[in-house]
């Protein structure tokens, strides 16, 4: 019997086929839109807030992606993307389950950072905490004007421990961090497009359509290519200038030998490329 396909409000066919995807928690709800992947969090009642099962959930998720899927979109059920960990399941830890807790976090955003396709965040309503280091591995970063940011951990005697120390500072600096985690400071979905916390900044019950807009974009993208930016370019910015230059050279001959991108070069210079607008 062939698959069900309902037709979403985007105009995309959606495989409901729940094969498609590996098996996930009541937390987690995957379906598939050609060669987009959408994950979306469903602890509606609980402002989305991340608990074990949703953490192992999406590291399962991000290490089986079907074959064929270009771009992820992550969002949330309900008013909040996120409100952070789920406090009502901390327990009282020693150092090393402690580290082992904060490691089982790292290893599943890592899956969502250096992962097999690029990841469109969709925010609104609560980016907090745990939901801000969500947000904050995935690759771009559409937000609501419902949304708000804050690092509530430090008025509750926390520190950081899905690996927000290591990805917020390069995005708005180590400066900007600490006020936040100091003195309980929230950003405006405003303040955080302004200091680049996010990329596109859209009217509140629009941000699914841009994200998967966005999806679509990256999806076309040639796969060497969205794979050098997802994982050699950040690793590049790391590195020392000489490693740098001689990792693109390498990357960009890659890239330039590919049939792929010989197609698309040709189709330029016969003027049947598209070419750059400003928008």
């Amino acid at each position: 019997m062939p698959p069900q396909l309902s037709i979403d409000l985007d105009g995309l066919a959606v495989n409901d086929r729940a094969a498609d995807f590996c098996a996930l928690p009541p937390s987690l709800r995957a379906e598939r839109r050609g060669d987009i992947a959408v994950l979306t969090l469903t602890r509606a009642e609980k402002r989305n807030a991340i608990d074990d099962p949703m953490v192992q959930g999406i590291e399962t998720f991000f290490s089986a992606l079907p074959e064929g899927i270009g771009a992820v979109v992550v969002h949330g059920d309900g008013d909040h993307f996120s409100a952070g960990l789920d406090l009502s399941e901390l327990e009282e830890r020693d150092v090393v389950a402690g580290i082992e807790h904060s490691s089982s976090w790292h290893r599943a955003f890592d899956r969502i950072q250096f992962g097999k396709a690029p990841v469109v965040a969709v925010l609104h309503g609560a980016v907090v905490g745990g939901g801000l280091e969500l947000a904050a591995a995935a690759h771009v970063r559409v937000a609501e004007r419902s949304a708000f940011y804050a690092l509530p951990e430090g008025s509750r005697g926390l520190f950081v421990g899905g690996g927000g120390s290591v990805r917020l500072p390069p995005l708005i600096g180590t400066a900007r961090m600490m006020d936040m985690m100091l003195t309980g400071r929230t950003l405006s979905a405003e303040q955080g497009q302004a200091i680049g916390l996010t990329h596109y900044l859209v009217d509140d019950g629009a941000g699914l359509a841009k994200g998967l807009e966005l999806a679509r974009r990256i999806a076309s993208n040639p796969p060497f290519t969205n794979f050098a930016v997802m994982h050699l370019l950040p690793r590049i910015a790391r590195s020392d200038p000489a490693a740098g230059f001689a990792t693109e050279a390498l990357a960009s001959a890659i890239a330039q030998g590919n049939e792929d991108a010989k197609t698309r070069l040709r189709a330029f210079l016969e003027k049947r490329g598209s070419k750059v607008v400003r928008s």
